[in-house]
């Protein structure tokens, strides 16, 4: 169950809170855009705890802190006392002995952050666990699709590549089913969730019956670093079956538009000639997280 206190994943969040989250956000874009700084943190402070490399997740986080007038503090992992073996409950205990207001936490282990969470004051959010959730990248998603199309309801969405490592493909599943999107995964059957089909999405045989029709194509970044060796026989066969290219964008409705999470392999789950399209909204995305994180910020810190 999702606390009032934090932000930790879109399981069985309501509906309407996340509506909230991305009309805040639509505000806080034109403020940001305007170059607009607002003071509803004033006086708090935001730590960014990553375990794990980031450079989209995090710099977000910071800048819509500073947007929102709130200190922001990195603790870089590897300098820390994480390195002599502090605990992450301990970890947690000596920010709030410093007062920190809210601890955005990317972790490799799924459960970190509710863990975290269960045992310190400050407000926590999850800025990515392990193979389990990436909750304010599914927002940003769905907020950047909702600028598109004005809605969910009816949206065909496809989500390929590494469905299996991915805590964004849950997260956005979550966010879209709850919105009434139809959506669709599709993977080569050793990088896809065993029982897929509780999540109540569509599994598609191929790229290309996944993408005809399909008003939003979502790449997955293969996620080389999380997977044991001979998940497919080779780059190239990956490729040739699972890449977003010219071919299979040109399935999909007329108005698609194309989706990463980023960092992107260029040529390997999307070809530069669809990143670099018109259909790309791949680096709105980048910067919608902004205004998606001060909206969570505003709601968590706010007065």
């Amino acid at each position: 169950m999702q606390s009032e206190k934090d932000f930790l994943g879109l399981k069985g969040v309501p509906l309407a809170v996340v509506e909230e989250i991305l009309n805040r956000a639509a505000d806080m874009k034109r403020a940001y855009s305007a170059g607009e700084k607002r003071a509803a943190c004033a006086g708090k402070t935001v730590v960014t705890l990553f375990y794990e490399n980031s450079t989209r997740t995090r710099t977000s986080f910071e800048l819509a802190a500073k947007a929102l007038s709130a200190n922001t503090v990195n603790i870089a992992v590897a300098t820390s006392s994480v390195s002599k073996g502090e605990s992450l409950i301990d970890n947690g205990k000596t920010l709030d002995a410093l007062r920190a207001d809210a601890v955005a936490i990317r972790h490799p282990a799924a459960g970190a952050p509710r863990l975290l969470a269960r045992n310190m004051a400050a407000a926590v959010i999850n800025a990515g666990d392990g193979m389990n959730e990436h909750p304010t990248q599914a927002l940003l998603d769905m907020f950047t699709i909702r600028e598109k199309f004005g809605a969910f309801k009816g949206l065909k969405v496809l989500i390929a590549g590494d469905v299996k490592h991915s805590r964004v493909a849950r997260s956005n599943i979550y966010g879209l089913k709850a919105a009434g999107a139809d959506v669709t995964v599709c993977a080569p059957a050793t990088l896809m969730l065993a029982g897929i089909e509780r999540f109540g999405v569509r599994v598609a045989k191929t790229l290309q019956e996944g993408a005809a029709g399909a008003d939003v194509l979502m790449a997955l970044r293969l996620q080389l670093e999380r997977q044991k060796s001979g998940m497919f026989p080779s780059i190239q066969e990956y490729t040739r079956f699972y890449n977003i290219n010219t071919e299979i964008a040109g399935l999909a409705r007329p108005g698609a538009i194309v989706m990463h999470p980023g960092p992107l392999n260029r040529g390997l789950e999307i070809s530069s000639s669809i990143a670099d399209s018109d259909s790309s909204v791949i680096t709105r995305q980048v910067s919608n997280g902004v205004a998606v994180r001060m909206a969570l910020l505003e709601r968590l810190l706010g007065d």
